[in-house]
């Protein structure tokens, strides 16, 4: 096993991490924030836009079953990384699109995923490609939000649509299909 990290921001990290958690070779995804200029910083701070920070998900994956350039490929494809801070109504800098690289290899492989995403998307991608900085755990109750709260308005009109894009888009790369 050769067990790697990919952390990615994509708008809400309840979306992105409902997405990430469905695939095969990913072990654990963690929401939290990454990017801005100040330490430990809170979902509240966050969302008033003062630390910088960008909602995101650091994803564990097993690189023998998944590779990274799959990852993502799947990030591309569930969040719209044209709209420059901004991901439907969810509005401001901590809802930009960014790969967080961890060495160059992440960095080559990230470059390679957004020029294969230009050929899907009619507009330029805005998607950030920078190295990783702290990231930094959010609070419990982000964690696995969509799967603890599938009745929350948010989750039902947001989330569990894209969630059953990503299931249709990708079912060779679930956790439930055949190896």
């Amino acid at each position: 096993m050769t067990e790697q990290k990919a952390i990615l921001a994509g708008g809400c990290f309840w979306c992105t991490e409902a997405v990430f958690l469905m695939l095969r070779g990913v072990s654990a995804v963690r929401s939290g924030y990454i990017g801005g200029h100040v330490d430990n910083p809170d979902y509240r701070s966050v969302c008033e836009g003062t630390t910088g920070h960008a909602e995101a998900v650091e994803v564990v994956f097993d690189a023998d079953t998944v590779a990274f350039d799959q990852l993502l490929d799947v990030f591309f494809a569930t969040h719209d990384p044209t709209t420059l801070n901004r991901q439907g109504n969810d509005v401001g800098t901590q809802y930009r699109s960014a790969i967080f690289y961890t060495g160059d290899d992440q960095k080559v492989a990230a470059e390679a995923a957004r020029d294969r995403a230009l050929s899907v998307w009619d507009a330029p991608i805005v998607t950030e490609i920078v190295p990783a900085s702290t990231f930094y755990p959010a609070e419990d109750y982000h964690q696995d939000y969509f799967a603890l709260n599938p009745r929350q308005p948010y989750c039902q009109a947001i989330v569990a649509p894209k969630v059953a894009k990503a299931r249709k888009a990708f079912a060779p790369l679930l956790k439930n299909a055949a190896a």
